[in-house]
């Protein structure tokens, strides 16, 4: 069976996009940040006394101490288990700052705790302590789970 050139351009063309769609679903699925089947360990979040500004309330039904306040939290996720580190600034029970800093252990990790730390602040800089919930910042899942940890230390902390 003879083909025109035509078709078979067509044909070759079809193969191509075919397997690349195969191959992006793939990459994606190994990429996803997500731990469907793995077993979460125990992890703790810890606050840095060291590193907290206190200042006084500036409301007399403030729940929390104004200042700035770092607690570290942890995530697995496929590879390994990630550490963040939050620095929340307070000021009349809300958020006036957000920093994030992470060291990433595998290479995927960068990337997403990248895209976190990109769009945190837009999440909880100008919200009140307990309002914030976060359960995914700009396509990162995983990430979140360390930061919410970090959060809960925050809290606890910043009521003493």
């Amino acid at each position: 069976m003879k083909l025109s050139p035509t078709a078979r351009q067509g044909s070759a063309l079809f193969g191509i996009a075919g397997t690349l769609l195969l191959a992006g679903c793939a990459a994606e699925a190994s990429s996803a940040e997500t731990t469907t089947g793995t077993p979460v360990p125990q992890t703790t979040a810890e606050a840095s006394p060291t590193t907290t500004s206190a200042g006084s309330s500036t409301g007399s039904g403030s729940t929390y101490k104004d200042g700035t306040y770092t607690a570290d939290g942890s995530y697995q996720t496929p590879e390994t288990v990630e550490k963040i580190s939050v620095s929340i600034t307070l000021r009349g029970d809300t958020v006036t700052k957000v920093e994030v800093t992470g060291d990433p252990q595998a290479a995927e990790t960068k990337h997403y705790q990248s895209q976190f730390i990109g769009g945190i602040s837009a999440q909880v800089v100008g919200k009140k302590l307990d309002e914030i919930s976060v359960s995914r910042v700009s396509g990162s899942s995983l990430t979140s789970k360390g930061f919410t940890q970090a959060l809960a230390a925050i809290r606890n902390e910043a009521r003493g």
